[in-house]
């Protein structure tokens, strides 16, 4: 497995702030505009005189227990030890391989969850798979494609405790920042950052 250096993550960080903040001023920003004018302008006025803007997400891995609750960017930046936190729990568990989870699919969860209005941790199914991992489930079912984008990082399966799973769903497909799939059968909903598409299992 190769190892992820902090020059590494730097670069990647970089390349990836350029491309979230166009694809945030292009989808999410309007979920954040909507929402934000929702709230009482007072109120929000006070909490962003009193703290920098930031992003905090919260997730579980129903396979191995593990959580993060971190605030994943903050002064206009992405924070490096959250994206080392981050990417550690959403590893390959069957082989314990981890790659840089695009941020743009963090940044999508974190307007998922504004929009939802809710602080609840996001239970996660499955998110980056080596190809090992997905060749081998692949083989066990014809729902698993064999070039998802859960090999690239690009990917993510959850389902969210409180919320009923058609309403998760109905917010996913509104934020139009990509890949929708939807399968109740199995109680979770696939997102990843793809071209915009739907489906469901």
């Amino acid at each position: 497995m190769p190892i992820q250096t902090d020059l590494d993550l730097n670069v990647s960080n970089q390349n990836h702030e350029v491309q979230s903040r166009r694809r945030l001023l292009k989808a999410g920003l309007g979920a954040c505009t909507m929402l934000a004018l929702s709230m009482a302008a007072p109120v929000v006025s006070a909490n962003f005189n009193r703290k920098p803007f930031e992003k905090k997400i919260s997730l579980l891995n129903l396979h191995t227990g593990e959580r993060v609750h971190s605030v994943f960017w903050a002064n206009g930046h992405y924070v490096a030890d959250s994206l080392r936190s981050i990417y550690k729990v959403l590893r390959d568990h069957r082989t314990g391989d981890r790659v840089p989870i695009d941020l743009d699919l963090l940044d999508t969860l974190y307007i998922l969850q504004r929009k939802l209005q809710t602080k609840q941790e996001f239970h996660v199914i499955s998110a980056y798979r080596s190809m090992q991992t997905n060749q081998m489930l692949a083989a066990q079912s014809g729902g698993v494609a064999k070039s998802s984008l859960h090999t690239l990082g690009k990917a993510i399966d959850i389902r969210l405790p409180g919320h009923r799973l058609n309403n998760v769903h109905k917010a996913a497909l509104g934020l139009q920042m990509g890949g929708v799939g939807y399968y109740p059968g199995s109680n979770f909903i696939h997102i990843d950052t793809g071209r915009i598409r739907f489906w469901q299992g």
